[in-house]
């Protein structure tokens, strides 16, 4: 399946059982919902489905079940965050077996590479793969941002495609647009941006709250590409106290407690995560709950 690098496309957040094994059961409950919300792609391995912690056989198991959950409604896409360049071409090849369509490729984990260095990593796994590969340029988390100069080498391998833009500058969407047109799919990776980047010009989001809220998120896109922005802007701002959540450095635990308000979700993360307690706990769950009683009625959204 040709991946579009536009719509919304879920982080998704890795179930576990109490016992702290995979919980594909309950996976598969939110991977229903997100597609009968209307998603573009599942995203599976990302810091909000836990990669770190994910075993190599754990993130196979999670690409084929996946795969055969979504029945070729939408592409499968693997996150890549490794700290060298032999293991990342390793995942990729692994990837492209298991049944993956796309990579979400991350830089060098652990080392500040140069920008030479990031170049030659991101250009090395896209020789060694015919998947294509949206980079994930997140330098508030990462420390390394991947610049506008760098992008013009990157675009030399026909299979970069796209961008996760996540620097949390707004700007550097039509920077982006002015500098490469469409040769780079552009999609919004920081929740509480992502209207403003879709009215900059963003082709999509890679979203997080989307995994407790699916259908808002979608109608939110959907909208707003429509030129329905007033309609889209009333459900973003209800949304704004949701999607704050996602700038935690508990974001996994805020989503997944908002997965569990709405019925699409468990609470279990893996260690060294824990749950979270006390005065947090309390105010993430006063969020959700204040959220919930005015949550929107969504117009016809699907036929947008």
């Amino acid at each position: 399946m040709a991946i579009q690098w536009k719509g919304v496309m879920p982080a998704v957040t890795t179930k576990f059982t109490d016992d702290d094994k995979l919980d594909l059961k309950n996976f598969e409950v939110n991977i229903q919902a997100q597609l009968e919300a209307g998603v573009s792609g599942i995203i599976l391995g990302g810091t909000l489905g836990e990669a770190s912690t994910l075993t190599d056989d754990e993130k196979g198991e999670l690409v084929r079940a996946t795969v055969d959950m979504v029945k070729k409604e939408v592409p499968v896409i693997i996150n890549i965050a490794e700290q060298t360049t032999r293991k990342a071409i390793e995942t990729a090849h692994k990837a492209e077996k298991d049944g993956a369509e796309g990579l979400m490729v991350l830089p060098p984990m652990r080392y500040k590479a140069t920008d030479r260095e990031t170049v030659a990593y991101f250009s090395e796994i896209a020789k060694n793969t015919s998947l294509p590969i949206m980079i994930y340029n997140n330098p508030v988390d990462y420390k390394i941002e991947v610049t506008l100069d760098m992008f013009e080498e990157l675009l030399k391998l026909n299979n970069i495609r796209a961008v996760k833009e996540s620097t949390r500058d707004v700007a550097n969407v039509t920077r982006l647009i002015n500098r490469f047109g469409e040769r780079l799919k552009i999609l919004c990776g920081v929740d509480p941006l992502a209207f403003e980047s879709l009215l900059a010009g963003a082709d999509g989001w890679v979203a997080g709250l989307v995994d407790a809220f699916p259908r808002e998120t979608v109608a939110i896109y959907k909208l707003a590409k429509a030129g329905r922005i007033g309609e889209a802007l009333e459900i973003y701002r209800w949304f704004n106290p949701l999607l704050d959540l996602d700038l935690s450095p508990q974001l996994v635990q805020n989503i997944k407690l908002a997965e569990v308000a709405t019925g699409i979700g468990t609470e279990n993360v893996r260690a060294p995560r824990l749950p979270l307690v006390g005065e947090e706990r309390q105010r993430v769950l006063q969020v959700i709950e204040d959220s919930l009683k005015t949550r929107p009625a969504l117009p016809d959204y699907k036929n947008l």
